[in-house]
């Protein structure tokens, strides 16, 4: 999950965010951090300037770094059989 001082650094940087959901692409949210909680972040879409609230879990990483998988994904696909 990340953490507080993350989110406010992306908020106070106005850095823009690639939101990993899962491991399709198209799926990816990007966005700007408007505000969260204890459980989920608020982001403001680039494209639409519409607000989602997305879950505190999924991966949060700079647009310009390399796209990383959520650990759980990362897990699941580790523990399928070769061939599968």
């Amino acid at each position: 999950m990340i953490s507080e001082e993350q989110l406010d650094r992306y908020r106070i940087d106005g850095t823009l965010l690639r939101v990993v959901r899962d491991a399709n692409r198209d799926n990816d949210v990007r966005g700007y951090v408007v505000a969260w909680d204890e459980s989920s972040v608020l982001i403001r879409k680039r494209s639409t300037r519409r607000l989602v609230k997305l879950d505190r879990r999924y991966v949060y990483q700079p647009i310009e770094e390399e796209r990383a998988l959520p650990p759980a994904l990362v897990d699941a696909i580790g523990r399928e059989e070769p061939g599968e």
